[in-house]
């Protein structure tokens, strides 16, 4: 008999889980949504030039690939059609429970069984919860005093309000990584006057954003051969020259040469040029794409200001010089708590074990999918999965396939809980590896927690992720 699974979230990782159970012939399974629809950080994050930085024939299933992508990097409006197209296509709307947020899971020892709790009060049964909520989708306010003085509109990047008109305004932008890149320049013409709030300067590389041309698209429609291959092509470039670049490779030189030419050439002012220049290896901060970033802070209505901000007061941002910079609107790009995984769900596993308890002094997991004490608990996009140089479609893939390969385990032999040897084996080779990379330098980023370690991202190359989470290993697990 098929186990029943709840998958949370909607968004890749959920959606990719659904279509491979639903390929394996499974329909016992339920995908819990807490919004009105599916797409994930795809649906939530709507702001002016909201796009990926991954090329679109690699930012998408290898199993489903989509011929008529109309840019060589896709925009965040192509994306959710994408996965609104996979979800039709696959059957999944039957098994989506949308606008229903999972607040806690615990496991039933007396049933071998999860019991979910939703935000309607709700309970169900589950033998198998697999957590696709991924790590950027609680946005992340900064904690600066005087927030409740500011008098302005103010909004987080990824919930825009799109009924505040910005013509004609003075706008603060809080954050200069990948979303400020992306909303900057769209503001920019628009507003009276911008003023960029940066703490850390971002390494910043050229995006070649060209179009496919009618003739490219029929080409790969009706040659499905060339699609293939140009994925394939992209895959083995970024993975051959951009991984290099965190593990102090060959590239790494090249890649700093090319960002700090691009600079160069689109900044001519040397004072702003030194505010723009990062003090840290390339890599230890993600990297920003983006070739309209930088020509937009050189306009007359943009100030670029990195003296720290001392607080918000009624009129706008007061910084640490003294100077008040009056503002009406505010908007923070200042990314997501991306390591406080699964993150407000309560999750409590065998022995009344809670795990944002045994992840205080950070998010562990053995693959990135399976934690001791929370049998048949399986992550997507876990901790140390997230990469820093190519498609983390990949990595789910990944993912999905190793748990399909769980199920008939599971079902013959009992609840699987990884054994607590098998997570402190896979803690010493991640160490090992990630003394070798470059988020080890002396940078604030995302990828790490409040410690300092790095507990979001893999240190090693995709091919090898993807080849020894292949199958489960047995032994590695304890069942019943």
């Amino acid at each position: 008999m098929a186990p029943s699974v709840a998958i949370i979230g909607a968004g890749f990782g959920g959606l990719c889980m659904g279509i491979q159970l639903q390929k394996a012939g499974i329909t016992s399974y339920t995908i819990f949504e807490k919004a009105g629809g599916v797409g994930g950080t795809w649906r939530a994050n709507t702001y002016p030039g909201a796009a990926c930085d991954v090329p679109s024939h690699l930012y998408s299933y290898s199993f489903e690939q989509r011929h008529d992508w109309t840019r060589r990097f896709p925009a965040q409006r192509e994306i959710l059609a994408y996965l609104e197209g996979c979800a039709d296509k696959y059957g999944l709307r039957p098994h989506l429970r949308l606008n229903t947020e999972v607040t806690a899971a615990a496991f039933d020892e007396s049933v071998n069984r999860w019991r979910l709790t939703t935000s309607d009060g709700g309970e169900e049964l589950f033998d198998v919860v697999v957590s696709g909520v991924g790590q950027l989708n609680r946005p992340r306010l900064p904690d600066i005093p005087g927030v409740d003085a500011y008098e302005g509109t103010a909004f987080h990047s990824a919930r825009w309000n799109h009924g505040h008109e910005l013509t004609g305004r003075r706008v603060a932008v809080i954050g200069n990584g990948s979303s400020a890149a992306q909303i900057i320049p769209r503001v920019a013409p628009v507003v009276d006057h911008l003023d960029v709030y940066q703490r850390t300067p971002s390494w910043v590389i050229p995006k070649v954003n060209g179009e496919y041309g009618r003739s490219e698209r029929l080409a790969f429609r009706y040659v499905p051969f060339l699609q293939a291959a140009n994925r394939e092509r992209i895959y083995r470039v970024i993975e051959g020259l951009v991984y290099p670049v965190l593990v102090g490779g060959w590239s790494r030189r090249m890649v700093t040469r090319r960002a700090q030419e691009h600079l160069r050439q689109q900044v001519g002012d040397p004072g702003l040029r030194a505010k723009l220049t990062p003090a840290y290896p390339i890599g230890c901060k993600r990297i920003v794409i983006d070739s309209d970033f930088y020509p937009a802070l050189t306009r007359p209505n943009v100030e670029l200001v990195t003296d720290p901000i001392a607080r918000l007061v009624p009129k706008g941002v007061e910084t640490a010089d003294g100077v008040t910079r009056e503002a009406d609107t505010l908007i923070y790009a200042t990314g997501f708590h991306t390591t406080d995984f699964l993150a407000p769900i309560e999750i409590t596993g065998r022995a009344g074990r809670r795990l944002h308890e045994i992840w205080k002094d950070g998010a562990e997991a053995y693959l990135g999918v399976a934690v001791p004490h929370f049998p048949n608990l399986f992550l997507l996009y876990g901790p140390n999965t997230n990469l820093g140089h190519n498609s983390i479609i990949l990595m789910i893939e990944a993912q999905v396939r190793y748990i399909m390969g769980c199920l008939p385990l599971l079902s013959a032999r009992g609840p699987m809980e990884v054994r607590q040897a098998a997570l402190d084996g896979w803690r010493r080779a991640l160490d090992r590896a990630m003394a070798r990379t470059v988020w080890q330098a002396s940078c604030h980023s995302w990828y790490k927690n409040a410690a300092g370690r790095v507990t979001n991202n893999w240190p090693g190359p995709t091919t090898l992720y993807r080849r020894i989470t292949r199958a489960p290993r047995p032994d590695a697990y304890r069942f019943g």
